[in-house]
């Protein structure tokens, strides 16, 4: 069989030489519902012949904007590449106006939304959309067209030959999507990316995933439109994996059970939130049962992979895994063996305790300018290093800059973006990707993230600050579940701090402290000492000039929706410290 050398061909490919049944499953109606590689590309061909009667040229560009994954983004994205227009997708959980931005800037010709909430969303800013000729809900909306009727008939003659020919006419560096980053400051830009930049990434990171072909099972869950899932979901039809989407964030618990998959990725936030989940749990057990749960847990944050902790180590974390790590497994569907982790830095001490519990968490680092694989862990063959994000994949070069800042090159890296030669031109130079990342490779070639270049300040004292660091120390305490250090120019570092409200609330009761459901947390002066606390135990870690001096308390959780997160939660920094402007002031008396 013939290498992949165009987006669709994964599913081209592999429904001639490889098909496997049950390769896309949705829940619908309460039941699984799966198409063979085969059904997959016989619907997408029908979604090819529903946008040709339409009168989609090659180069028209289509949006996404699906809430949740499922099959008929799949769909859609096979049928619109092999005929090549170009996916726009678009995140559901941004506002109305950006779409409006968006669909305008991309000159989206057609979108496909997955339902009524995204539509109502979507139907406020239609009217500013002027190049927009339709749209066709995934989901059966009253009143609005289907994208079920794009695929009710079989090509024609007439249609089976001009998809042939279009894809004939499609080459490898020909651009393939533009996808919209979210940015943590102004406008969403761009990147285009070609099939061979998407192409490329596949086959190079699918070496460092062993997956068993038509046997292995993934749960995906994190948004397609982020390039990341994307780019596995491809990979997952490259190497004969199964996929599962998971019908919400919400139903994640239940449809890891119903599924047992053995693969799944993971943004460093659920991780979190899933070993805080586990540990709360422990902390209700009691006499024994408790203390093997704390001993287990111990162990698990001790753990170095190949053995390196010694033999008796490796007897006493048999016997963890045996009495305590195979409930967490069980509880996360009993296969899963790994965890592909991406999209921000993720805390050593949950690489430890998911790998120790045998579930391997593999971290890996990249851009959607990159495609985005640049490194990836991977437990086989000694290219496993907890604390950093693994080696760098075949194919693609990197370089540290005389500033730290990581340089990369390789067929990953975009085309630029789009109507936008100046940023293009500050990003790309000398044939370099200048990822805005500070980081260090090791001596055998391990690569670490340190900080973000742009994220660096300077405190008035004229001492660097590198508060991603800083945060991700802190974030170890159970009772932190969200940090931004603050300080640029200011006489030292200090941090505002989104509790963890279930830890607090459970660890007020057990002090005697009554809580109301209307009370201010952030004015409450013995959480505040205790927090605080914990930060200062985080803090004998540092430099005393990397200290954080003092705190605030915000009284509500920093989500997407409140501006606080990008899609991908990662911190809006600008935007939380507008948020909590009068909290920064407080700290220096401005």
């Amino acid at each position: 069989m013939e290498t992949p050398k165009r987006l669709f061909d994964f599913i081209d490919l592999m429904a001639e030489h490889r098909s496997i049944a049950n390769a896309v499953n949705s829940k619908v109606n309460g039941k699984w519902v799966g198409l063979s590689t085969k059904e997959t590309k016989e619907q997408g061909d029908r979604c090819s012949a529903g946008l040709l009667s339409l009168g989609v040229n090659a180069g028209d560009k289509i949006a996404i904007i699906s809430s949740t994954n499922r099959t008929e983004w799949v769909l859609a994205d096979f049928g619109m590449s092999q005929i090549g227009a170009i996916n726009i997708p678009i995140y559901p959980t941004i506002s109305a106006e950006d779409y409006a931005y968006i669909l305008n800037h991309a000159e989206a010709t057609y979108c496909f939304v997955s339902d009524k909430e995204v539509l109502d969303k979507l139907s406020a800013v239609e009217s500013q959309c002027p190049k927009l000729k339709g749209v066709f809900s995934f989901d059966k909306i009253k009143g609005r067209d289907q994208f079920k009727t794009l695929l009710s008939k079989k090509p024609t003659k007439e249609q089976t030959n001009e998809i042939s020919a279009r894809k004939a006419a499609i080459k490898a560096e020909d651009l393939a999507t533009i996808i919209y980053t979210s940015g943590t400051t102004g406008k969403p830009k761009g990147v285009m990316l070609s099939h061979n930049n998407i192409v490329s990434n596949v086959i190079a990171s699918q070496e460092r995933l062993p997956l068993e072909y038509g046997e292995a099972k993934s749960l995906s869950f994190l948004p397609l439109c982020h390039i990341y899932e994307r780019m596995l979901l491809y990979l997952y039809f490259y190497s004969g994996t199964k996929i599962y989407f998971a019908e919400s964030l919400e139903t994640i618990g239940e449809n890891l059970k119903e599924v047992n998959p053995s693969v799944m990725t993971a943004v460093p936030r659920l991780l979190e939130k899933l070993y805080d989940k586990i540990y709360a749990r422990g902390a209700e057990l009691s006499g024994i049962k408790q203390k093997l749960f704390y001993w287990a847990v111990d162990l698990g944050l001790r753990y170095e992979p190949y053995g390196q902790n010694g033999w008796w180590y490796e007897a006493q974390l048999k016997l963890a895994r045996k009495l305590i790590f195979s409930k967490w497994k069980e509880a996360l569907g009993g296969n899963l063996d790994l965890i592909a982790s991406g999209s921000a830095a993720l805390q050593p001490r949950l690489a430890r305790v998911f790998t120790a519990a045998g579930m391997t968490v593999a971290e890996g680092y990249g851009l959607t300018e990159t495609s985005p694989v640049i490194s990836v862990n991977d437990m086989r063959n000694g290219q496993m290093r907890i604390g950093s994000v693994g080696p760098i994949i075949s194919g693609v070069e990197v370089k540290i800059a005389e500033d730290g800042e990581i340089l990369c090159k390789g067929p990953n890296v975009m085309m630029g973006y789009y109507k936008d030669q100046e940023k293009t031109n500050e990003v790309l130079k000398d044939g370099y990707f200048h990822t805005g990342d500070i980081g260090v490779i090791d001596a055998d070639g391990f690569l670490k993230i340190t900080d973000r270049k742009k994220e660096m300040f300077k405190t008035s004292g004229g001492k660097y600050i590198a508060p991603q660091v800083i945060e991700n120390a802190m974030k170890q305490s159970i009772f932190i579940d969200q940090i931004m250090v603050v300080g640029e120019g200011q006489k030292f570092p200090a941090a505002l701090i989104q509790p963890n409200f279930e830890t607090v609330e459970a660890w007020a009761a057990k002090q005697g402290i009554s809580l109301t459901k209307n009370e201010v947390w952030s004015e409450n002066k013995k959480i505040h000492e205790k927090i605080f606390d914990e930060v200062n135990q985080i803090n004998k870690r540092f430099g005393q000039w990397e200290k954080v001096k003092e705190i605030r308390i915000t009284d509500d959780v920093w989500s997407v929706e409140e501006g606080h997160l990008t899609p991908t939660m990662k911190l809006k920094r600008k935007s939380v410290k507008e948020k909590y402007q009068t909290l920064f002031n407080s700290i220096y008396d401005l």
